[in-house]
């Protein structure tokens, strides 16, 4: 279970908070290969500032201004991001021996330059799949049409994460995908340390179990 990819049906659905909470979990490496848009700040000090030390947080190997498609971003500023240096530093990492919890943007068909998608990143790591799914209307929609997608591509999913508010439509989204919950991570009354550390917990036993398959 070395290489974990955190995806997710769209833009804003709880990656972020997801991944601290697996790479919590785990006591995990965490790496964002392309963050594009930091005015606000970034995914990367994000799980920094959510996790204990056990978690080792990578610096990111593209950082792009503009808060767009990476393709998109990178154009802007007049490179192309490469996916032979990603899968380089991949490889670098994976040879601490722990886990790689790595985060994508979006979701899977999010291009990464002219003619590569973060669904070809998640493959060519060999990464198990962890797709992560908030309720909002056209959320079934877009979670079946990403389990379509991981399906036809022949990649290995660990299971589903829900974050926000509850909603009936999980069990549905489980039963048509035939993909597992792996837990939900409820709206945090205050996202901290403390937070993710109780959700990674709750979360621990199943999450090993899955990727033990």
């Amino acid at each position: 279970m070395n290489n974990i990819f955190i995806t997710g049906i769209g833009t804003g659905v709880g990656k972020t908070v997801a991944a601290a909470c697996v790479a919590e979990a785990l006591s995990a490496q965490y790496w964002k290969p392309v963050q594009a848009g930091f005015e606000d700040g970034t995914d990367t000090e994000t799980v920094r500032a959510l996790t204990s030390p056990q978690v080792t947080v990578h610096e990111e190997l593209y950082r792009l201004a503009m808060p767009a498609s990476p393709h998109l971003a990178a154009r802007a500023e007049g490179t192309v991001v490469q996916e032979d240096r990603i899968l380089q530093r991949a490889r670098e990492l994976q040879q601490e021996g722990r886990p790689l919890v790595i985060e994508g943007a979006g979701g899977l068909m999010v291009p990464l330059n002219g003619n590569y998608f973060f669904l070809d990143l998640a493959r060519a790591l060999d990464a198990r799949v962890i797709v992560v799914a908030q309720n909002y209307l056209g959320s079934i929609n877009h979670s079946l049409l990403t389990a379509m997608a991981l399906r036809s591509a022949g990649l290995n999913v660990t299971g589903w994460i829900f974050s926000g508010d509850h909603h009936s439509n999980e069990d549905d989204v489980v039963a048509w995908s035939r993909y597992p919950l792996i837990t939900r991570i409820p709206k945090a009354p205050r996202l901290d340390k403390a937070f993710v550390a109780l959700e990674a917990e709750a979360m621990r036993p199943k999450l090993q179990e899955l990727l033990a398959r």
